[in-house]
């Protein structure tokens, strides 16, 4: 079975698509077979295939391993809303078994990695009685905390790293995400997570997915060897 590894967010929209496509796209030049998975998107417009989710589609894009929609993104909900909220319009209801049982099955793909796109933070309902968070734990994925670097990250990010470790997950490393270059001490802020995290930072993205400091995979070669035989020192990027 494909090694998996699960990005989730301190918060909705701080970019753990832009960081998963970037990240994606980093392994392939490196010379790894990667995709990547949404087992659960809220949000998406209707086409001739059918309901299609916009941060899906991306990760497919940015896959060296096609799979096909429909296992990329099980359960795509059309409203933009939390995932339980946007099922139960849709006269839906979320089981995280049946996730599970999806994304199990999706890693039994070839590939040299796999990453699992979660929705919104860790802590993201599916029912009143689920979490999203206990997917990665059923499974024993290690985590990719996302962090956008703005007011208010440092405890966001302190917070899920400390839910993170609580439930018994690795939290394998960080990305930072620079959305304004000209957001105040944002440096400073980069540091102090750095400092508190306990975890790698594995790169530091800017608005355009520029690299504001290299990839380090190190934290990931264990999991694919072709990372570390073709280890760049922290190359391309995309967005």
């Amino acid at each position: 079975m494909t090694q998996g590894i699960f990005v989730t967010g301190t918060d909705t929209d701080v970019g753990k698509t832009f960081a998963s496509v970037a990240l994606l796209r980093e392994m392939s030049a490196r010379g790894a077979r990667v995709f990547g998975l949404k087992p659960v998107a809220a949000g998406a417009e209707q086409t001739a295939q059918g309901w299609r989710n916009e941060d899906a589609l991306s990760l497919m894009a940015a896959s060296s391993v096609a799979l096909p929609y429909e296992q990329v993104n099980p359960v795509c909900l059309p409203a933009a809303l939390a995932p339980h909220i946007a099922a139960r319009q849709a006269g839906r209801r979320l089981h995280c078994g049946q996730l599970i049982g999806w994304v199990r099955g999706a890693l039994a793909t070839p590939a040299d990695l796999a990453l699992v796109e979660g929705a919104g933070g860790w802590r993201t309902p599916l029912s009143e009685r689920e979490m999203l968070s206990r997917l990665p734990q059923e499974l024993a994925l290690p985590v990719i905390l996302v962090v956008a670097l703005r007011l208010g990250c440092l405890n966001h990010a302190l917070l899920t790293a400390e839910a993170i470790r609580h439930d018994g997950v690795r939290l394998l490393g960080w990305i930072g995400n620079v959305r304004d270059l000209a957001m105040p001490a944002w440096a400073e802020n980069q540091a102090t997570l750095q400092a508190l995290l306990a975890a790698p930072c594995l790169a530091l993205l800017g608005p355009q997915g520029q690299l504001l400091q290299p990839w380090d995979l190190t934290p990931l070669h264990g999991f694919a060897a072709v990372l570390a035989q073709n280890g760049l020192g922290g190359g391309m990027t995309g967005g």
